[in-house]
């Protein structure tokens, strides 16, 4: 598949690595820099110029692309882009937009604007914000198979009852599979006498309900409820969009926006939703709003710095749990060695998004965990996959290293994988996959 990526960003690099290693993909960048940058790094063709343009499309061969995916950081630049694309040629077409009054537009009329798919990052954003609030202590959560299996990954804090146990004396779960280890950059698939260390990032796949109890075991104190009293720093469009989806679950958010005419505004769209109006960092109004009895705080200010800081002051009046939106995607670690819980990167999660949508012909679905270093993957089982008819033991012989059938559903009811385990046409796999072996396990699966 010809595929063209207009930007050179998180985003659109991202998106290049997911693709490159069985497309042929071209990237588009205005900055010479970025595109002399990925030349050397990526095994992508690199055009310097303006992806709205006709002169840069026909360079970057617009008439043989089948995927066109423009993914700059200005929404009016990808729709133009989009529009353009569609002109001179006939590619699916990608925009990546921020604003969801474009969304809407589009999902009121479909193709709108030259787009056949449009993501909003600050929707994907606050998505992915009130998924880890439904699981207490977990980094990243994913469901796969209509909601009947959940991937989720967790950290394992010092004092865990877990940490030091090896993965056969922990593994007191039906229903769910310890998927792989994450340790110094590292990824092991873990074995039974493999030992949990804390600080280790652990990723398991189950039903639901089993990994909820795996939170519990892992924090005992504080893994076993769901967040209820939820405090959204920051009325922009991520924070507003979380409290609007924290009030679809029944929830009654609180928010703090400094501005008046925002809050104004914000109280009369979300009625469900208790605004107030004063400047996030007053410890005097934290303290009187009982910040140390809240739940989870989401930190959505429109910068790093300031998300950093309210994350920190929550933590150190008391709050429960802090998820800070963290724009530059460098720092996502660096807030969470400081002592926020969780960082989430927009652009990280939109380029997820994109690659679990352009996987769909492969996959049913998608989800990248530590930072692309692995990836989970959703997929029917059919009579040519190396896993049909045979046992999970016998198949492994036949697949690479660095797999795990973490579920399998039959029928929409869940089975659990074991060695001996026979899979069958039409189940529905869900593995886990080191990166570096995406593409061949696709292949054979």
């Amino acid at each position: 598949m010809h595929v063209i990526i207009i930007g050179a960003g998180e985003v659109g690099s991202n998106i290049a690595e997911s693709l490159s290693a069985s497309h042929e993909v071209v990237v588009v960048d205005i900055d010479g820099d970025r595109v002399e940058s990925l030349t050397y790094s990526l095994d992508v063709l690199a055009v310097e110029g303006d992806g709205t343009t006709m002169e840069i499309l026909h360079n970057a061969g617009i008439e043989e692309a089948d995927l066109f995916i423009a993914s700059t950081d200005s929404d009016e630049a990808n729709i133009v882009a989009c529009a353009t694309a569609k002109a001179i040629g006939d590619p699916f077409t990608i925009a990546r937009v921020r604003k969801t009054e474009f969304l809407q537009t589009w999902e009121h009329a479909p193709h709108a604007f030259g787009v056949d798919f449009m993501v909003s990052t600050d929707l994907l954003t606050a998505q992915e914000i009130v998924r880890i609030a439904r699981l207490p202590t977990a980094q990243d959560v994913d469901a796969f198979a209509d909601g009947a299996i959940h991937m989720a990954q967790f950290a394992v804090p010092e004092d865990s009852p877990l940490a030091d146990l090896t993965v056969s004396e922990a593994d007191r779960f039906e229903a769910l599979t310890f998927a792989a280890i994450l340790r110094d950059d590292e990824v092991t698939i873990p074995r039974g006498d493999t030992r949990i260390e804390a600080d280790d990032q652990i990723v398991v796949i189950g039903i639901p309900e089993r990994v909820r109890e795996f939170a519990a075991s892992l924090e005992p104190e504080n893994g076993g409820d769901r967040a209820t009293d939820v405090l959204v720093v920051g009325g922009g469009s991520i924070g507003y969009q979380a409290a609007r989806l924290f009030e679809g679950r029944n929830l009654t958010p609180r928010l703090i926006e400094q501005d008046p005419d925002r809050a104004r505004t914000l109280a009369e769209d979300l009625p469900g939703t208790i605004v107030m109006e004063s400047d996030a960092t007053d410890v005097e109004f934290l303290t009187r709003e009982h910040v140390e009895d809240v739940d989870l705080v989401v930190a959505a200010l429109d910068s790093d710095e300031k998300n950093l800081l309210v994350s920190l002051l929550a933590r150190r009046l008391g709050a429960s749990r802090t998820v800070a939106v963290v724009e530059h995607a460098d720092y996502v670690d660096l807030f969470e060695t400081v002592g926020v819980d969780v960082g989430v990167n927009p652009r990280e999660v939109t380029a997820e998004e994109i690659t679990r949508f352009t996987r769909e012909g492969e996959t049913e679905n998608v989800a990248i965990v530590a930072s692309d270093r692995a990836e989970v993957l959703e997929i029917e089982i059919d009579d040519t996959s190396t896993l049909a008819g045979r046992s999970i033991r016998e198949a492994a012989a036949e697949l690479p290293a660095g797999i795990v059938v973490g579920a399998l559903t039959r029928d929409g009811e869940y089975v659990t994988p074991r060695g001996d385990t026979v899979v069958e046409p039409g189940d529905h796999a869900v593995v886990f996959v080191d990166t570096s072996i995406v593409d061949e396990v696709v292949g054979k699966l």
